[in-house]
């Protein structure tokens, strides 16, 4: 089911399909939803389509651990903590340098 909200965030980006907000909004909004096929597409989408959009990086992270895909979710902290300090962002480096330390001390968690 397409909430409100949604529907209307698809408006949005059909006005402007270059807005990387839009596909996070869009991608939380089906995480919301309970929707993590279209919210996963949708994260990936994003970070296929606009690899600087750091934000991304740290949610998608997280939903893959909602998923249980451990290894996807390690890969994402890296791939993010190598866009934040190429974009000299430390606060965003230090959240995901903080979330995949604490996934790789997770004792249920073998690397």
């Amino acid at each position: 089911m397409i909430s409100e909200r949604l529907k209307k965030l698809f408006v949005f980006l059909e006005d402007s399909p270059n807005d990387p907000f839009l596909l996070f909004a869009i991608a939380k909004e089906y995480e919301a939803l309970n929707e993590p096929a279209a919210s996963l597409k949708h994260y990936e989408l994003l970070v296929n389509e606009h690899e600087d959009y750091v934000g991304t990086y740290y949610h998608l992270g997280k939903f893959y651990e909602k998923l249980n895909q451990l290894d996807k979710a390690l890969d994402t902290y890296r791939q993010g903590m190598t866009v934040a300090k190429q974009q000299g962002d430390k606060h965003a480096w230090s959240e995901l340098a903080a979330a995949k330390m604490e996934l790789e001390d997770n004792d249920d968690f073998d690397i």
